[in-house]
Formats: C-alpha cells, structure tokens, sequence
C-alpha cells in the first residue's frame, strides 16, 4: 500500500446478491448528462474507470479485451466487411479496433449521448486517438431510431456496443430494433450484440436470441469472453448472420494488431459450453 488514501467504487447486482469493488484514489469526473450519471474514477491498479448509472463500463487495464470482441469476431467472419455501423460505443474503442481493418471503407457511429464520448477524449485518448479518419462518421443522435429510417440493404456489419438494457440501452435489446437490423443488412450482413452474462442474465440471452430468431437471423452463436469489471467476471457478443454459416473465418490479416483476439481463439469460442447451449435449447 502507498499510505494513499483511498475509497472501494463498487457495483451491485441486488438480483444475484453479488457486488464487485475497485480500489479507487481520486474521482476525475462526475456529471449527470441529459441521459444518465457519468463519473470516471483513478484507480490503484486498474488506470481509470468509467462508470454509468453506477454500473461499471471500462478501465484502463482490461477494455482491450471486451473492444476487440465486439469487433473482429464479426469482421473476421464476414468476407469483405466494407461499411460498418456501431451502435452506441460512445468509448470509442470498439471503433479504433474496426479501424485496424484496411478493408472498412466507412464507419457511422451512433451514440445518444456525446457527454461518453468527450469523457474518453479526456479520460482514455488511447481509444479516441483515431476518431478523425476520414472513414469515420461520429454521430450523437438515438440509434433506435438511426436504424429504424436507414436504407435497406445498405450495410455490411452492424456492432451493438451498448450498455446494460436500462436507461438509453433499452431499446437496443428490442425485437423492433433488432428486425430493422435485419432489413438494414445486406444479404451476407452480420450483427454483433453485446448480450450480457449467462451466469447473471441468462433470461435476457435467451430473449435475445429469440428475437434475432424472430428477426429472420439464420444463425445466432453466443461468444462467451471475460471481462473483469463487469458482474461474473464474463460477458458474451451474439453474433448474427443472415445467410450462410459463423464457422466460415478469415485468418486476421498480419497487419491487425491485437492483444487478446485471435482466429484459434474464435474458432474455439464458438464452441458454446454446454450448459449455455442447455438453456438456449432450439432457441
């Protein structure tokens, strides 16, 4: 110990009787937006931590993992990912990991609430670093209805980096938004969805799934990955695809450069864990 003082900032999952708490120095920011209560906090071990509503969203030591498979998973899968919409991601490092595909020939991004994005600026520049390429579109407007008036047809991934389904992430779990996905794709488009943790959430995941099924999805696989600040220590993306199969993937290009993704892994963490695969049943 430094003799530093110090304060535990901690989530709790009442439901699941489960809390998880860093070590913190100092509060960096503490802001209520027009859409939710946002603080970044400096941490002992973990760098700076960004939290909405109470719930923990990033730090500095571990958002590597959780950026990079919400991107490469689905880009490796399709076979020539041009046009590329994220939904939320307002951290921006979901799109800085998009961006290390030289294929990606544009990018739209669509957060709601701007107040994220200008606290990563601050708080975590290594993953806004490339918000001015000229492929990006950084748009701060309600992705809801972004994807409800977008041309048919007229996108080849779709990235749903959101937060929990409460507050601005609601509607992103609906089966309204998730059809006007399906319409927005083109024929061999992929969706990638952050779909929480199966240990915690299970019932939402099995939701999710339907509603993608509903949707017209031809194939749903559930990617389960860790993630140390969030409830369980896991999280999963859903990956989604229209037409043909999730196990087709490219080998990652030499030029992509990453710490925790890697095609041997993908193609091993489609392998879903049986108990996973138990409650999805025919889902």
């Amino acid at each position: 110990m430094s003799g530093k003082p110090y304060q535990w900032v901690d989530e709790t999952v009442e439901e699941m009787g489960a809390r998880f708490g860093i070590r913190a120095t100092e509060k960096l920011l503490d802001e209520q937006t027009p859409y939710q209560h946002l603080e970044v906090w400096r941490t002992q071990h973990w760098g700076n931590l960004m939290r909405l509503d109470g719930v923990m969203m990033l730090s500095s030591l571990e958002n590597f993992v959780y950026h990079e498979m919400m991107s490469h998973p689905a880009l490796q899968t399709h076979a020539a990912p041009r046009h590329v919409v994220i939904i939320g991601g307002g951290d921006c490092g979901t799109l800085t990991e998009v961006l290390k595909h030289r294929e990606v020939e544009s990018v739209v991004q669509i957060d709601i609430d701007e107040a994220v994005t200008r606290a990563a600026e601050r708080f975590f520049p290594e993953l806004t670093a490339h918000n001015d390429d000229p492929r990006v579109d950084l748009r701060f407007e309600d992705g809801v209805a972004w994807m409800r008036n977008a041309p048919t047809a007229s996108v080849d991934v779709i990235i749903v980096d959101s937060t929990d389904p409460i507050g601005p992430g609601t509607g992103l779990f609906g089966p309204d938004f998730l059809a006007d996905c399906h319409r927005v794709l083109r024929d061999d488009g992929i969706m990638v969805g952050q779909s929480e943790s199966p240990f915690y959430h299970m019932p939402l995941m099995i939701d999710y799934h339907r509603a993608m099924r509903d949707a017209g999805f031809a194939e749903r696989r559930s990617l389960l990955f860790p993630q140390p600040v969030y409830p369980g220590g896991s999280i999963t993306g859903t990956l989604a695809r229209k037409t043909g199969s999730l196990d087709e993937i490219r080998p990652l290009a030499a030029d992509v450069a990453t710490r925790f993704y890697r095609s041997e892994l993908h193609r091993g963490l489609l392998a879903i864990p049986p108990f996973m695969q138990e409650a999805l049943g025919d889902v």
